[in-house]
């Protein structure tokens, strides 16, 4: 099996912005399966990945990120997904996960050729992820019970595209397979 690694996009977040109060309940059902996730992961050793917007501050670093996150509406949605000591972080701008970020040199180090994608937005930052990995030749699996939509309609488009445009596996927490 190629070496995976777990993408946790964007979780911890502030929910200061337009369209929070829509997808919070979407998260609070992800919540669950992001939490597995993690604990797959680790047990198995495999990397674990935190890319998260840095809510336009430029001087932040994961521990800011954190901070505020954590000191924002929605602590309980953070809290069961904060990176631990093993945890590695990046910092991104945009919706991709790779766009001008060292995400992919970081991938090459850890020799990893296949990623576990869960977090928030689907349609959104989910999406253009999910295509960037596979321009980049990764292999992609998008956890579906385990990322967060603010529009249900276009989450859904969003992961047929994914899986027939990006040759993305999409599926369940239950069908993931970490390294042993």
């Amino acid at each position: 099996m190629p070496r995976t690694a777990l993408i946790v996009i964007d979780m911890l977040n502030t929910y200061e912005h337009e369209d929070a109060e829509v997808l919070v309940p979407s998260v609070r059902e992800a919540l669950p399966g992001i939490t597995a996730l993690l604990k797959h992961a680790r047990a198995s050793e495999s990397p674990v990945v935190y890319v998260n917007d840095n809510f336009g501050e430029w001087r932040s670093h994961h521990g800011e990120i954190l901070r505020a996150a954590l000191a924002g509406r929605h602590k309980d949605l953070v809290e069961p997904v904060a990176p631990d000591e093993n945890s590695l972080f990046v910092v991104k701008a945009r919706h991709s996960i790779f766009f001008e970020t060292p995400l992919a040199y970081l991938l090459g180090q850890l020799e990893t050729e296949r990623l576990v994608l869960c977090g928030q937005v689907t349609e959104q930052c989910v999406l253009y992820s999910a295509l960037d990995a596979h321009i980049r030749h990764f292999g992609v699996v998008v956890v579906a019970d385990a990322v967060a939509h603010i529009d249900a309609d276009l989450a859904e488009a969003a992961l047929r595209m994914m899986s027939r445009n990006m040759s993305a596996h999409i599926c369940e927490v239950d069908d993931v397979a970490f390294d042993a």
